[in-house]
């Protein structure tokens, strides 16, 4: 399954599931990364650490250790 962590830069993915357990997982919901989401990746820092991303219209640094625990797949926006 493909994580937050390893979507490719400047693509938009939709979040599938949280995989982390207890105050982890609730910090993640927390900052607006909830199932069906989509979450766009703004900016990767050159070691990986952290991950920029947009969120419901706002940006978010988000840590590579949470970056795992959100499953993602590709969105694609519905053709006319």
């Amino acid at each position: 399954m493909k994580t937050l962590r390893e979507a490719a830069c400047k693509t938009t993915v939709r979040v599938k599931r949280l995989t982390g357990e207890g105050p982890v997982k609730r910090r993640i919901m927390d900052m607006g990364i909830t199932k069906g989401v989509s979450v766009f990746v703004r900016k990767v820092a050159p070691f990986g650490d952290p991950i920029e991303v947009t969120v419901r219209g706002y940006e978010l640094s988000i840590r590579k250790a949470d970056a795992e625990m959100v499953e993602v797949e590709p969105f694609f926006l519905p053709e006319d």
